[in-house]
């Protein structure tokens, strides 16, 4: 049986079988319900009170291009934390639309200097400043508090991508002050990829938004999801997978149990790699995933090796022996300590 420690994971049993189902159709007042519904747990879990979401049937990406389009633009300057593949995008993405950035770069799975940031947003003065809570690609934690406190003194809205952070750590978009939150549904939400959310702080209400781009425009979607509904044919399965998904989560009484189990499957794998001399790269390592250094000796061994023999995943990174496992999904301590196991087997192939 194929054991997933990817995102989003292995899946609950239900909502995995919903995607065999019969697809109903979507212009209906029950899917608009469901949709409706969907917002309001969604918006509890990341505490916006009074804000509102988006939906899009599209990957992260999708959304992180339709906030640059539709709300960076209007910014006469940004400022970009780049410490990994998924930072740089924010940076890729200014420079493709032609919107004064500032590349603030951040070495591999190393933590910001928090005092030189501060005095590269004063000499900069961006309106905008986009980062990432975790930076997936590495496994490091950024301290969203003090990013929070930066903008605040300096005078820049702040937009964070929590793709893999939501669900797995602490976040209160309102404590701090975030405008825009972007996260999608195949990491702490734990359904299949192809969805991205959305989130818009109250202060954002009544902002005039540009019009870049025709699919994600915002206003365009706000419109339509006032009565529950998107502007284009939405994945409707993954739609009622994520309400499926995010009742569940409420019945377990919101996110914090998510995160406590996240972290307790984080500690461990850590745990193992100890045990094996596995260096976890990132200076603050989040809990939603574990990148930790092998001793491979020959490229890829183990990913494959893993795929061949166990029909188990795990996600490479940009560094020889390096790999990253997700602490998403359903996962017992028992499947950790024999994937690390494995892994061990690999390495010296």
């Amino acid at each position: 049986m194929m054991k997933s420690f990817v995102f989003p994971g292995n899946l609950d049993p239900h909502i995995r079988q919903m995607g065999a189902d019969p697809i109903p159709y979507m212009r209906t007042e029950q899917f608009s319900k469901i949709n409706k519904e969907s917002e309001r747990i969604l918006l509890d879990l990341i505490h916006c009170r009074n804000g509102r979401t988006i939906l899009y049937t599209g990957s992260g990406t999708g959304a992180m291009s339709a906030v640059v389009e539709n709300y960076v633009s209007t910014k006469k300057k940004a400022l970009v934390i780049d410490g990994g593949s998924f930072g740089h995008r924010w940076f890729q993405l200014c420079e493709y639309y032609q919107i004064p950035v500032y590349d603030y770069q951040v070495a591999f799975a190393k933590d910001i200097n928090y005092t030189d940031l501060e005095q590269k947003v004063k000499a900069e003065q961006p309106e905008v400043l986009l980062c990432q809570h975790h930076e997936t690609s590495t496994g490091q934690l950024f301290n969203l508090e003090k990013i929070s406190r930066i903008c605040r003194q300096h005078g820049a809205s702040l937009v964070v991508d929590v793709i893999s952070s939501f669900l797995a750590e602490e976040l209160d978009m309102d404590a701090l002050g975030i405008d825009i939150c972007i996260t999608s549904t195949q990491k702490g939400l734990n359904v299949p990829p192809g969805l991205s959310v959305l989130f818009f702080s109250k202060r954002l209400n009544g902002y005039q938004f540009t019009h870049k781009g025709f699919y994600w425009d915002f206003d365009e979607n706000f419109d339509n999801l006032k009565r529950g509904q998107t502007p284009f044919s939405p994945a409707t399965t993954i739609f009622l997978q994520l309400h499926a998904r995010l009742k569940q989560l409420e019945a377990q009484g919101g996110e914090k149990s998510n995160i406590e189990m996240v972290r307790h499957r984080a500690e461990i794998f850590r745990k193992e790699c100890g045990k094996y001399g596995w260096e976890v790269m990132a200076e603050v390592p989040s809990f939603a995933i574990t990148g930790f250094q092998t001793h491979e000796k020959n490229a890829k061994a183990i990913f494959n090796g893993l795929i061949e023999k166990y029909e188990t995943f795990i996600m490479p990174g940009n560094r020889p022996g390096f790999y990253r496992v997700s602490h998403m999904g359903l996962q017992t301590d028992e499947e950790l300590t024999e994937l690390a196991a494995h892994i061990h087997e690999f390495e010296q192939a």
